[in-house]
């Protein structure tokens, strides 16, 4: 076999997996948007290596519910919203969906927020401005790019995360103490500990993700003339099920690990020298450049403008997916803005109002915990009647989860249940 064609099989192989990734990729690395990046430099800054046992904890649970929110998008041809409000009362649907709106519309204020500061620090100039500016970039490009050609814009922004990978690289790093720390966790008794661990955890499954998954799903089945829905094309199933795997799989793994090289960077500069006090992604930068370097500096910063453009998209999408859903809209990012008005409405808004937000005295940060708040609580029932959806045949046909798939969802939601209470238990004393 000749160079050329060795060189073709292995580009052929390439292709193949990459296309494989999509929905479940997308969603993992939107999670490490710029207010994620707050949390876990937080993290690292005021409990060291002592976090980094959370997000190998995490995964799992997080591939599991983000596995069973696609399978419901794919099987039924609705996104969470619709067979939410197909199967449950609408008084309850519509208090779920405008809780989320409001927590993504704080979170998205938050995000171009945290944009426009690292672009400031790098570049000088008006933060609130850059912010701006972001913002309304992202609001066009999904207005005017049918979704076929902007997931791939989207695909090559998840490289931005590789900068928090490659700033480790820039850093000594004691690499058996953080083996230690990553599988054998030690915890802290303390509220502010606790409180932490809590926010690590809503910062990594989160409720815009379910939706935005499910709803991505649903747009590739709509995106390729052959995809029907699973219950109606029971032939497809393995296929799409594997891919589906796949793609989470990947996509939370390289969430995951990215949230985890956050954490050791801070752990091993900030705590290292005593910085503990971390409220944005970008003040975690600042404060990288004088213990690390120009070049970590960079990194990080050009990775909180990169995640921020992938992850504004995903809040204010998702937010658009479940309030078409929830009032039966014509909804889709492969739609054209005259064909889906109220859709695109609600895009523009909660980004427009996110924008807003930044030229308010409100407390980006303060406003950004009562988004996790919201969050966090809603998170409980929405991966309860999640799970309800997923053993229910009305819902999933012969697709109701199995076994193992059942275990991780019910524990994912144990956990987040417990991380609420603990969340209002410290909050109160």
């Amino acid at each position: 076999m000749t160079n050329t064609s060795l060189a073709a099989r292995d580009a052929g192989a390439i292709q193949m997996w990459l296309s494989k990734l999509g929905p479940g990729l997308i969603t993992g690395a939107a999670d490490d948007d710029p207010s994620g990046i707050a949390t876990y430099s937080q993290a690292g800054a005021q409990f060291g290596l002592n976090m980094l046992w959370t997000i190998l904890f995490t995964y799992p649970l997080m591939v599991g519910i983000q596995v069973i929110s696609a399978r419901i998008g794919r099987v039924s041809g609705l996104g969470l919203a619709g067979n939410l409000r197909a199967h449950f009362p609408r008084p309850l649907v519509y208090l779920i969906v405008s809780l989320l709106l409001v927590a993504n519309t704080i979170n998205i204020a938050a995000d171009v927020s945290a944009m426009g500061e690292a672009m400031g620090l790098v570049a000088g100039g008006s933060s609130r401005w850059y912010a701006a500016v972001f913002g309304v970039v992202s609001l066009l490009l999904q207005v005017f790019i049918p979704y076929s050609r902007y997931v791939r814009v989207l695909k090559w922004l998840t490289m931005a995360l590789l900068a928090y990978v490659a700033t480790v690289f820039t850093i000594a790093v004691p690499w058996a103490q953080v083996a230690r720390a990553t599988v054998w966790p030690h915890i802290e008794w303390t509220p502010a500990y606790i409180t932490t661990m809590v926010a690590v955890f809503g910062t990594t499954i989160s409720p815009y993700l379910f939706f935005w998954q499910a709803s991505q799903e649903v747009e590739e089945l709509q995106a390729c003339n052959f995809s029907l829905p699973l219950r109606d094309a029971p032939d497809q199933a393995r296929a799409n099920f594997h891919r589906i795997e796949v793609d989470t799989v990947i996509g939370m793994g390289f969430s995951n690990l990215v949230a985890f090289f956050i954490i050791l960077t801070t752990a091993v500069t900030l705590h290292l020298h005593g910085i503990s006090d971390i409220d944005t992604s970008a003040q975690a930068a600042a404060a990288l450049r004088p213990l690390a370097g120009e070049f970590a500096f960079a990194l990080f910063s050009a990775g909180i403008i990169g995640t921020g453009m992938l992850a504004v998209p995903v809040l204010a999408g998702s937010a658009a997916y479940a309030m078409a859903g929830a009032f039966q809209w014509k909804k889709g990012l492969e739609n054209k803005l005259q064909e889906a008005k109220k859709f695109y409405a609600i895009i523009a808004i909660s980004t427009l109002v996110g924008i807003g937000l930044g030229f308010t005295a409100i407390d980006p940060i303060k406003a950004l915990y009562w988004s996790a708040v919201i969050n966090g609580v809603i998170a409980v029932p929405i991966m309860a009647v999640m799970m309800v959806m997923a053993g229910n045949a009305a819902v999933m046909g012969r697709f109701v989860i199995g076994r193992r798939l059942k275990l991780l969802g019910w524990v994912a939601t144990t956990v987040m249940t417990l991380a609420v209470l603990s969340m209002f238990w410290t909050n109160w004393h």
